[in-house]
């Protein structure tokens, strides 16, 4: 099974629409560590990091998001997995 590492940038309406709350309930679901914030830009950033099938289903998730939300794009960006993340969690601005 391989481990993969994706760092995500997602516009649109994202902010006041609990993306971030939503992503850690599916992020945990789905095994992943990491973390969400919100950007000072109107974005948000997430880092998911675990198995590779996981990876690519919250991805396809964040390119919908929870209801309220409207997901214009989703920037993908792959890294090495460090194997350094404990749990998913919210982070609060970036």
């Amino acid at each position: 099974m391989a481990v993969k590492r994706a760092r995500c940038f997602i516009s649109g309406r994202v902010q006041g629409v609990n993306f971030r709350y939503y992503t850690r309930q599916q992020a945990e679901r789905l095994g992943l560590t990491g973390w969400v914030r919100n950007l000072f830009d109107g974005r948000v950033e997430a880092l998911f990091e675990g198995e590779e099938e996981a990876v690519e289903r919250m991805l396809a998730w964040c390119r919908h998001g929870p209801p309220a939300a409207r997901v214009e794009e989703v920037d993908v960006r792959w890294e090495e997995p460090q194997g350094d993340l404990k749990g998913f969690k919210i982070r609060f601005w970036g």
